[in-house]
């Protein structure tokens, strides 16, 4: 696919949709001496986020595993669509596309696994992470330069709104 076509993909994302494990985390799973999982997320990633709901497009969150933390840091981020223990995620999607009243070729999506493949052949921008299974990378409209939960989000808000003509708005405040 073409820079164009990414462009042009991105251009129509009104809902973008994160995976937690491998996306917005580097995929590791830490336990603590209590067997509690912790995860580390990469401040760059949030803060794209952020920009990416001041600038309109909405942001939801379709996870496999359950985890307060995750809970957590989707408040702290303002994303207000957040599923989690989706084995099916097809079953997250359809009520997202329900409670936002988008289109799926409006959405777009960043997974790393083959979990997330129903969902890449229903979005209409599928991301993956360079990291990301062989299937799921030749499946997905983009992969990535940058690694899960090491800038791989950020480069994709960022990408996001610079099709959409909203990339210089969402960095206006902070040249003061």
């Amino acid at each position: 696919m073409t820079p164009l076509e990414h462009t042009q993909r991105a251009a129509r994302v009104k809902v973008m949709i994160f995976d937690v494990d491998g996306v917005l985390t580097d995929g590791s799973l830490t336990y603590d001496a209590n067997g509690e999982i912790t995860k580390t997320f990469y401040v760059l990633d949030g803060l794209g986020i952020q920009l990416l709901n001041r600038t309109g497009v909405q942001t939801a969150i379709i996870s496999a595993r359950n985890s307060p933390i995750v809970v957590k840091r989707a408040a702290d981020l303002g994303i207000t669509h957040v599923f989690q223990g989706q084995h099916d995620k097809r079953l997250a999607f359809a009520e997202l596309l329900a409670r936002t009243g988008v289109t799926a070729e409006a959405c777009g999506y960043i997974g790393d696994d083959v979990i997330d493949l129903p969902l890449f052949t229903r979005v209409g921008f599928a991301v993956t992470v360079p990291s990301g299974h062989p299937e799921v990378q030749y499946r997905a409209h983009y992969v990535t330069k940058n690694p899960g939960g090491r800038g791989a989000v950020r480069e994709v808000c960022d990408m996001v709104m610079r099709a959409q003509g909203t990339y210089e708005q969402a960095l206006a405040p902070y040249f003061g």
